[in-house]
């Protein structure tokens, strides 16, 4: 079987799934990791027995890399994604892709100068219940989707945001409950609706008053096929922890998951992740399966690790792609959506009214609505 020499940007927490996907996978050779901290850096490679280096063009030149994982904080995404494409590493972000659409941009950009692939984390589009639920809809059995609400209320500690220096922060993290906690969630919305025409937003940061991002948002959402949408995150709300997404069709039959469920989920420290599962189910002539798929999915769920079963199948396909030189599942164009949609609520807010797509790039000193505003609890 042809191996392709993957290596790894950033060895935190999240990180380690990648490089157990890529020691595991059997075609993948794991050959390096990059780390601005050598000293750190070094204790990760002793593990998987590879060599550390912190410069990224050194690290694919002298190790013919061809793929690499970015698993970085959120705000130098943008940057490793074009060191690592001019060096002629194929690149598997994770989320999300950048916090400004001009840093995506630049992102895709480099890579489609380089001739390499780019493709972004999204592994909860790989859970039967979701996959379950997208293809009932993009078959027709729900007719037009006309409403999509998403909601996902959870709580997120002080300790929390002491676990690494970047949490909570404008500049390195980008952002708080939209960027880091719910753009997963995010995604599977406008994946399942479709294209947006125009959303009105609020953020706010309530319960978390030594952070500067903000812990929740709203939005009402128009779709470009006339349906319309809604989600509420906040990362304020305690105890326990759940996200659900449900769609409801033109033909009066609805559609839904419970995506997260029990505990928040921290990567690298979380132990147990609930299943999720299909919540709702009124297609016509498949009642009677929810139940079913419910048990199968709970099963599963005992027979698997969750927290690394979905990123491998991801990492899989990212390296499949290369292989077989087709286009990954989950590309950069993709991954820009949940950027632009978060953006749109940062912008509504700073703006007072709806914010129309596709959004324009923005260079100027407000962080795309993130720096202009101050949170009403706090005036």
């Amino acid at each position: 079987m042809e191996k392709i020499r993957t290596a790894l940007i950033g060895c935190g927490k999240v990180g380690a799934t990648h490089a157990l996907a890529y020691k595991t996978l059997e075609n993948s050779q794991f050959s390096a990791v990059c780390g601005s901290n050598l000293e750190k850096t070094k204790a990760f490679s002793k593990a998987y027995d590879i060599p550390a280096y912190t410069d990224i063009t050194k690290m694919i030149e002298e190790n013919d890399i061809q793929a690499v994982s970015i698993c970085t904080p959120h705000p130098l995404h943008a940057e490793l994604i074009c060191q690592a494409s001019k060096a002629g590493a194929h690149v598997l972000c994770e989320k999300p892709l950048a916090v400004t659409l001009q840093e995506c941009d630049m992102a895709i950009h480099a890579c489609e100068k380089a001739g390499v692939k780019l493709s972004v984390i999204s592994q909860r589009r790989y859970y039967p219940a979701v996959a379950r639920m997208a293809n009932a809809i993009q078959s027709g059995k729900i007719g037009r989707p006309v409403i999509g609400t998403m909601t996902v209320l959870g709580w997120r500690s002080p300790e929390y945001y002491l676990l690494d220096p970047w949490r909570g922060k404008w500049i390195t993290e980008g952002g708080g409950v939209m960027v880091n906690q719910t753009v997963h969630q995010l995604d599977l919305l406008q994946w399942m609706m479709g294209p947006i025409a125009e959303v009105f937003g609020y953020w706010d940061n309530f319960n978390h008053p030594s952070v500067e991002v903000e812990d929740t948002a709203v939005a009402v959402i128009r779709f470009k096929n006339g349906a319309i949408g809604q989600f509420l995150v906040s990362n304020s709300q305690k105890p326990g922890f759940y996200g659900k997404i449900h769609i409801h069709g033109e033909s009066s039959a609805s559609v839904g998951v419970q995506v997260e469920g029990g505990t928040p989920y921290i990567s690298g420290i979380s132990s147990v992740v609930d299943p999720s599962f299909n919540d709702i189910w009124t297609i016509p002539g498949e009642e009677a399966n929810l139940e079913i798929w419910q048990n199968q999915d709970r099963e599963m769920a005992k027979s698997i690790d969750p927290m690394n079963y979905y990123h491998h199948l991801q990492i899989q396909d990212f390296l499949d792609s290369i292989l077989q030189d087709t286009e990954p599942p989950i590309n950069g164009y993709e991954g820009r959506k949940a950027v632009e949609l978060f953006t749109a609520v940062y912008r509504s807010q700073r703006d007072g009214k709806p914010v129309s797509f596709p959004l324009p790039v923005e260079q100027d000193d407000s962080f795309d609505g993130r720096y202009s505003f101050l949170p009403y609890s706090r005036r």
